[in-house]
């Protein structure tokens, strides 16, 4: 079995057995998704300008 991360190694193991099947089932259902994949780099630029919009918000109030 593979190794807990440190923030999840001081759960029970229920709480880790229920985290993992939640986790397979998240997962599970992504792959066998219709919808359209989005690559690393899709949601990269969306966040880039989410997050700049934010810089440039912040920076227009501090003006």
């Amino acid at each position: 079995m593979a190794k807990l991360s440190p923030s999840r190694r001081n759960s029970s193991r229920p709480e880790a057995d229920a985290y993992d099947a939640w986790f397979r089932a998240k997962v599970k259902k992504a792959m066998n998704s219709s919808e359209p994949s989005i690559t690393h780099d899709e949601v990269m630029r969306e966040m880039r300008a989410i997050i700049d919009s934010y810089r440039n918000a912040s920076d227009t109030l501090a003006s």
